[in-house]
């Protein structure tokens, strides 16, 4: 689906839900997408784009940033300790910070660095051992242990079970969110954004409706 039929929709979706225009980021999510693809949309104008792993990140953006002005890459997928820097110097935000360890190591290096990117805490709102994420339940105690910190939390982040309904666990999201007092909801993917729309979003994170079915490596 063309870049513009899904900024017509997110658009409409704002409208529909009360919202002011622009009040929700594309996030172009470009993982395990060929370069020819990525840059087809760069062409179009759009700047904002998701990775799911630093490595591939490093890989793929220096060369478009040196290209094209004003690129922001948001990082959504599970970010190891040891990669953190790398992140941190690449990204201008982060949407998956999800245990202590991780938001003690982003402080420090934040420090060092002398900048951070905007946080997001990933919420498992389905409970899923499988998943990442912090536990609704433990949710509020690691925001406040990540303010302890002087990290700057922009919202929060979920994936919901794939076969549960959305608005259920986007609802979750949006009053964890509420609760502690975070504007960002950084929730909703190709198939369900307009409901996450509806229910608060700030940030969508669409795929392969822009971009067509991920492609990936042989062998």
């Amino acid at each position: 689906m063309p870049l513009q039929d899904i900024t017509a929709r997110i658009a409409k979706a704002e409208a529909e839900a009360g919202r002011p225009a622009g009040s929700v980021k594309l996030i172009a999510v470009s993982k395990v997408q060929p370069d020819a693809r990525v840059e087809a949309v760069l062409q179009q104008g759009h700047r904002c784009f998701g990775e799911n792993r630093v490595q591939e990140a490093a890989g793929k953006w220096p060369a478009f940033m040196e290209r094209y002005d004003g690129i922001d890459l948001h990082l959504i997928g599970p970010l190891q300790t040891n990669k953190a820097r790398q992140a941190m110097e690449l990204c201008h935000a982060i949407h998956s910070l999800d245990r202590p360890k991780l938001a003690k190591t982003i402080a420090r290096l934040a420090q060092e660095i002398g900048a951070c990117p905007d946080l997001f805490v990933q919420v498992n709102t389905g409970e899923e051992a499988q998943k990442a994420g912090v536990m609704p339940g433990e949710a509020d105690d690691f925001i406040a242990e990540c303010r302890a910190l002087d990290l700057p939390l922009r919202g929060l982040m979920c994936i919901p079970p794939i076969d549960e309904e959305p608005a259920l666990h986007f609802a979750l999201l949006a009053k964890l969110a509420e609760r502690n007092g975070l504007a960002g909801l950084s929730m909703g993917m190709s198939d369900d954004f307009e409901t996450a729309i509806a229910l608060g979003a700030t940030h969508v994170r669409i795929g392969s409706a822009i971009f067509g079915e991920r492609v990936r490596p042989q062998g």
